[in-house]
């Protein structure tokens, strides 16, 4: 069992990675969810904390939650970026590995034309 000591310091070490993540009009962070079922990605405008864009699996009715599936997400979501001129995003993958279908979907994102 891990001490109180040791929780705190993972808190404020995830806590402290989080503040560097900061998206802005010009440069917005694009934030992955992942649940047992679908994946969401957004674009976040940190400085007006205002969503400019979102796509998922259950907005695009795909069942199940497989790297196509992931994939698909990633490029409506670089495609609707695109629409709006955004080239170039901070990628926060909310602390889940960069690996499987959080990767599929930065992949997707930096086909479309999105830098990080």
């Amino acid at each position: 069992m891990e001490t109180p000591v040791n929780r705190n310091l993972k808190r404020e070490h995830r806590s402290a990675r989080q503040e560097s993540l900061v998206g802005t009009a010009s440069r917005p962070r694009v934030v992955v969810f992942r649940s047992n079922k679908n994946i969401t990605a957004q674009l976040v405008d940190d400085d007006a904390k205002k969503t400019l864009a979102a796509s998922s699996t259950e907005s695009l009715k795909l069942k199940g939650l497989t790297v196509e599936n992931a994939t698909k997400v990633g490029e409506d979501l670089g495609a609707k970026a695109v629409k709006l001129g955004i080239k170039s995003v901070v990628f926060d993958r909310n602390g889940y590995l960069y690996h499987g279908r959080v990767k599929a979907l930065a992949d997707a994102l930096r086909k479309a034309g999105l830098a990080f």
